[in-house]
């Protein structure tokens, strides 16, 4: 059984007997910033709950490129990891941590029979399937209809959001990377918000004043 401690901060998403459960089928996992948890074409086995950490879920299209898709936080889980889980498919996304995250790993066989057995289990589900799909519709109505100037400025927000810090150690071809932009505009567009006042530019590190 995993000690009850490591489990305190997302005891009040579910029911008593159900939280008991996970404690005693669960293992707990500690992944380090920059490691893929999650990989394309990976059987996927354990559904992951986020205890601390933020962790970047992406898709790759067919030329290798890749489209960030959303943020994961804590109390979160992946829902392309639990279509995957109940289709019984190939991981279709890359999970890459952006910060040393540790998250409870559930065994898939489990999922199903809480859905009918534990409303907050099903609750859990259901919320986080919704959220991802709202996060996805914004990421396309983002590459759709903004420029890439706001999709910059809300990816940053939202990143120091999900990471609960405004100064941001980060490249500006990560950046590049995950907006599918090329470094050269990113660094001329970062550079604009600074003479803005919006950011302030170090090696390798951003600070965000808006």
């Amino acid at each position: 059984m995993i000690v009850k401690e490591n489990f305190a901060t997302i005891q009040h998403l579910f029911e008593d007997d159900l939280f008991e459960e996970i404690q005693n089928v669960s293992q707990i996992k500690k992944v380090l910033k920059g490691e893929i948890m999650i990989d394309l074409g990976e059987q996927i086995k354990y559904i992951p709950l986020l205890l601390d950490g933020a962790i970047k879920v992406v898709r790759e299209d067919a030329s290798g490129e890749e489209l960030l898709l959303y943020f994961l936080e804590f109390g979160n889980t992946c829902a392309m990891t639990l279509n995957c889980c109940m289709e019984n498919t190939p991981s279709e996304i890359r999970a890459i941590c952006e910060a040393d995250t540790t998250l409870i790993m559930v065994p898939i066989q489990y999922m199903d029979p809480w859905l009918a057995k534990y409303r907050s289990w099903r609750n859990f589900i259901f919320d986080n399937y919704q959220n991802r799909l709202n996060e996805m519709l914004k990421a396309i109505d983002s590459l759709t209809f903004l420029k890439l100037d706001e999709r910059l400025k809300n990816y940053l927000k939202e990143k120091s959001t999900v990471l609960k810090s405004n100064f941001l150690k980060i490249t500006h071809l990560e950046i590049a990377v995950d907006l599918n932009s090329s470094r050269v505009v990113i660094s001329r567009l970062l550079k604009k918000m600074e003479n803005e006042g919006d950011v302030s530019l170090g090696r390798n590190t951003i600070k965000i004043s808006y």
